[in-house]
């Protein structure tokens, strides 16, 4: 078992907490799983969310510098931005093009999606300044007069989940801010409480970045004693990923058993949440699955010949497990700076600038979920979306992701603003809130994949990336 690498230690763990959360379920014993396996997943998180805003403050620090050459960050800067932009908006289009041919929406029961048109309709009417996005209109159609009847008497709209009505009112304040309200928000008022809050991490960075330019241009006589302790720092911050790296099988086990008895009371109903919303589920996979086994790999190999399709899975495999049991970038981006510089051969300058970035603003694997449910939804209300309306949809879920923190469950806001802005109900996220969890789990992997192969193009771009195999 010693021998064995750990990203099969880390499928063992994960696939033997599945099991284990099955079982207990089966044998009704849910709450000792939550009560006494659990919270080992949770401090494994905690772990390594402490770890990840200091390694990234110091490892930018050290690695901006370290650049003799302080021009170059400009240009790795604008590399950088250019290509997250360019995988984002990719992203989305493999999602909107998968989710039109597919349709999971009109996988339902047309009767049932008639009466959701109906309710959408009676939203509509009830909503000051909201219309119809497709134009008709069956209110009014005398073929459904029974139905409306049926919806709108004696009934109220339903009303929603307390965190239904929370996001949405989060929402509806993040759409108010003025356009350059995040150019502001990346400036720190008090670095301090910034690294105390994980949502801050894009100041974080800003400040990081902003002493290590003025560090690599103090005189090398009054500048080296920092440097050192900065890089000395570093190293011990990267020595206490690898001692967090040692249990995480036994983490991953604990996580994941916690996450699937909180599901469901039995495995029955695990079952029933994804047959539910099957279609819909299988289309979210389908699309992460295109960026993952086809995108990112194929433009890696293609760009750099050492970095073979199955060898790119080989070193990434530690950190997109990892991925997969946190549901966060933020907290599993240590481990995944480690399989960029030692398995793919990324500079410590390049790798330490560009991933804590990529953890904050690029969000592939959301950005395309978020464009199969808006669609999803609109699809289960019998609305049709115009290629305009689904271009909107492109334009806002490539500068929303920019803004969505790196942390479990926050893609929900952005998806509430995405659905305001095409004029559709943001209560309507309550359908898909049983299966978000493991779609969360799923497009984290996405997202810390795309960071990777992003680092890596540009180092190679920049003679950053080491040539030996």
């Amino acid at each position: 078992m010693k021998k064995l690498p750990l990203h099969v230690k880390i499928i063992i763990g994960l696939v033997l907490g599945i099991i284990w959360a099955f079982i207990s379920s089966a044998l009704g014993w849910n709450q000792f799983t939550i009560d006494w396996i659990d919270p080992f997943g949770q401090i494994f998180i905690r772990l390594l969310k402490f770890i990840a805003v200091p390694l990234v403050l110091f490892s930018i620090i050290d690695g901006v510098s370290g650049l003799n050459d302080t021009s170059k960050l400009g240009r790795m800067g604008a590399k950088t931005l250019g290509l997250y932009l360019v995988s984002t908006v990719t992203a989305i289009t493999v999602g909107l093009l998968i989710v039109n041919f597919i349709a999971p929406g009109s996988h339902i029961d047309d009767a049932q999606r008639m009466k959701n048109r109906i309710s959408y309709e009676l939203w509509v009417q009830n909503t000051p300044g909201v219309e119809v996005k497709d134009g008709k209109n069956f209110l009014n159609d005398p073929a459904y007069a029974d139905l409306v009847m049926e919806m709108s008497d004696g009934q109220e709209l339903a009303a929603q989940q307390q965190t239904v009505e929370d996001k949405v009112a989060l929402a509806k304040k993040q759409k108010e801010v003025p356009p350059l309200q995040f150019v502001v928000d990346m400036v720190p008022e008090n670095i301090i409480l910034s690294i105390s809050d994980n949502k801050l991490m894009l100041q974080v960075i800003f400040f990081a970045i902003f002493f290590g330019i003025t560090l690599a241009v103090v005189p090398n006589d009054k500048g080296a004693p920092v440097k050192n302790f900065i890089s000395s720092i570093n190293e011990v911050f990267l020595r206490m990923v690898d001692t967090i790296m040692a249990a995480a099988p036994f983490f991953v086990f604990a996580l994941l058993a916690g996450v699937v008895a909180k599901m469901a009371d039995s495995p029955a109903e695990v079952f029933q949440i994804f047959r539910g919303l099957g279609s819909y589920t299988i289309t979210v996979l389908l699309g992460l699955g295109v960026m993952l086994f086809a995108f990112y790999p194929l433009v890696t190999s293609t760009f750099i010949k050492k970095i073979s399709y199955k060898k790119f899975f080989k070193i990434l495999s530690p950190a997109q497990f990892l991925a997969f049991s946190t549901s966060s970038s933020a907290a599993t981006l240590p481990v995944t700076m480690e399989c960029v510089e030692d398995g793919m051969g990324v500079s410590k300058n390049v790798s330490s600038f560009v991933l804590p970035i990529g953890a904050t603003v690029n969000m592939d694997g959301t950005s395309l979920y978020l464009a199969i449910a808006t669609v999803f939804l609109a699809q289960l209300h019998f609305v049709d979306l115009s290629l305009s309306q689904q271009l909107v949809i492109v334009l806002t879920a490539t500068m929303g992701s920019i803004g969505t923190a790196a942390v479990p469950g926050a893609s929900l806001v952005m998806l509430i603003i995405i659905i305001q802005t095409v004029g559709l109900n943001p209560a309507w996220i309550a359908i898909i809130f049983p299966v978000d969890r493991i779609l969360d789990m799923t497009r984290t992997v996405a997202n810390i994949t795309g960071d990777a192969t992003v680092a890596t193009l540009i180092a190679s771009s920049e003679g950053e990336l080491r040539a030996e195999d």
